[in-house]
């Protein structure tokens, strides 16, 4: 695999070598993030934020013009953090660029050399500076500065693209040592600057996707020197939003009033076309002068509502973030007192799990459980070990996000595969604080996968499934995603599904009745199986889950 030129397709292959690179490095990214703000989670956002940005790409047609700008849109929509909003503008450099290259060409653009790479890199620059307003030596933009100066000197006629970016790539590493000595709180902790390690991997995945290669880099670890503690008197809260429906006037606004509130202000605008980048006011350009588009905010503040309400007369907020950055003490690492985690669903799936003496993480009524939640709650157990219990409730990227979060303030994680809530009861029942903790997570895990499990719900519509057709209120068994009964009620639906699941044997079933199932149901399904099938025993709890009426499990 080797290309000279960025074409669509490079682009996309880009996009998942910089999501590879961000995976195996977030974990070192994340411990050397202490600027604006210790909260170890710089790697984590950017990978977010790639991956946001790859998944766009992957649904762009046409060519190279597209391609970049479902980069930027994707980016921007999917931003983490201010080092992920500062991404989605690197991003947007390259879309704008290569716009404009294809409206000068009176068409889409063939691919990207190294001359239009250099000059991507230069206009994210001025995009960058604009979105932070105020632009701090020994950050993520000195690094990106020095890797547009080398691209522009270093471009030319007989120069190809690989060359570019290997040249500008290592341009950035030489800035990027230079960042300890050019921010105080960097030089005080010892380490270089998070964000600008990132873009480091970054660039290195555009050489990947070119080349087939990847330089060798250096894990940069802090050094051993006491960190700094940080002001005093940090911000409380991280608050992110989408705004939709604001001119570049009312940014200016915006900024202002932020700036009463918090700081690690950033403010960055959707790539809307051909935009030359401006740095005055500290604003990102609009794409066509006061035209109303989409921004990203970013703020540190102390009143998360507050800076949320300063964008209502302005536009129409969306995806609002606000994630907690003080975080509790890490726990003594000489107290290795072991918890067990359940991500759980309904009042009494709470009760449940804590009478088993496992700390829970309720999910929410109207949002998933995100890793900042999973993080909070990791370290809320004051455990020096926890066992995690997802449940079927955590997306693996967010499980892996608040683990290795957790990780890098001193928690031995173990994510236990349980992908129901009687998974996580069965792995529950064999847990044992005083085995090893490998030993414990490979006995729970394998009385997880042990525990066959489905789920019943109610058809709301005509049709055929692979046990025949269902109508509106017919009960539908389902296991491995696959309806495999369908009967005329929830309890024949019930019924069915456990006479399939003991169907390998089993001496126990475990029925937990979601919110709305009445106690009827529980019943009838116990003399099913007293009826049926001798020598087995059902137990039921209520646990009030929303989605799936029933959820049934077998050991």
């Amino acid at each position: 695999m080797s290309a000279d030129v960025l074409d669509a397709t490079t682009l996309r292959r880009w996009a998942h070598a910089a999501v590879e690179a961000l995976s195996a490095h977030a974990d070192e990214i994340n411990r050397l993030n202490v600027f604006p703000v210790a909260d170890a989670d710089t790697g984590t956002n950017m990978l977010f934020t790639v991956r946001a940005a790859a998944a766009h790409a992957d649904g762009a047609g046409g060519g190279v013009a597209e391609v970049t700008a479902a980069l930027s849109a994707g980016a921007l929509q999917g931003a983490r953090g201010n080092s992920g909003v500062i991404l989605s503008q690197i991003f947007r450099g390259m879309a704008e660029v290569t716009a404009r290259a294809a409206a000068e060409r009176g068409g889409d653009l063939a691919a990207i050399d190294g001359a239009l790479f250099a000059a991507a890199l230069r206009h994210g620059v001025g995009l960058v500076v604009a979105s932070v307003g105020e632009v701090v030596p020994g950050t993520i933009t000195s690094v990106l500065q020095a890797a547009a100066d080398t691209a522009e000197d270093t471009a030319g006629d007989h120069i190809g693209l690989a060359d570019v970016v290997a040249a500008a790539a290592e341009a950035a590493c030489d800035a990027l040592d230079r960042t300890r000595e050019q921010l105080d709180v960097l030089t005080r902790a010892g380490v270089v600057d998070a964000g600008g390690r990132g873009l480091v991997a970054l660039l290195d995945a555009l050489s990947v996707a070119l080349t087939g290669h990847a330089p060798h880099r250096r894990r940069y670890e802090a050094a051993a020197v006491a960190p700094s503690a940080g002001p005093a008197s940090a911000p409380q809260f991280e608050v992110m939003y989408l705004l939709d429906e604001c001119d570049h006037a009312a940014v200016h606004t915006l900024r202002a009033r932020l700036e009463r509130l918090g700081d690690s202000i950033v403010i960055a605008a959707s790539g809307g076309g051909v935009a030359a980048a401006a740095s005055s006011g500290g604003v990102a350009p609009a794409a066509s002068g006061g035209v109303a588009q989409r921004f990203s905010v970013h703020v540190h503040a102390d009143d998360a509502g507050a800076a949320v309400e300063a964008a209502l007369d302005l536009g129409r907020p969306s995806a609002i973030q606000i994630t907690a950055l003080t975080v509790a003490p890490e726990p003594d690492p000489a107290a290795r007192r072991r918890a067990v985690l359940a991500v759980v669903d309904g009042d009494g799936a709470r009760e449940l799990f804590a009478g088993e003496g496992a700390a829970v993480l309720p999910v929410g009524a109207d949002a998933p459980v995100r890793a900042h939640h999973l993080l909070r709650a990791l370290v809320d157990s004051g455990a020096g070990q926890v066992m995690v219990l997802p449940n079927g409730y955590v997306a693996a990227e967010e499980l892996v996000a608040g683990c290795t979060a957790a990780t890098a303030r001193g928690i031995e994680v173990v994510p236990v595969p349980a992908a129901s809530m009687v998974q996580g009861l069965a792995a529950l029942a064999v847990h044992d604080a005083e085995r090893a903790a490998v030993d414990d997570g490979y006995t729970m895990a394998r009385a997880a996968a042990g525990a066959r499990h489905g789920s019943v719900r109610l058809a709301t519509e005509d049709a055929l499934t692979w046990a025949g057709a269902c109508t509106p209120g017919d009960g539908l068994g389902i296991s491995a995603d696959e309806v495999l009964i369908v009967g005329p009620d929830v309890v024949a639906a019930g019924a069915g599904l456990i006479d399939l699941l003991l169907m390998s044997g089993g001496e126990l079933v475990t029925v937990l009745t979601g919110r709305d199932v009445a106690p009827e149901v529980g019943e009838a399904l116990r003399a099913h199986v007293h009826r049926e099938h001798l020598g087995a025993e059902l137990v039921t709890y209520h646990t009030g889950h929303r989605g799936d009426l029933l959820l049934i499990g077998v050991e």
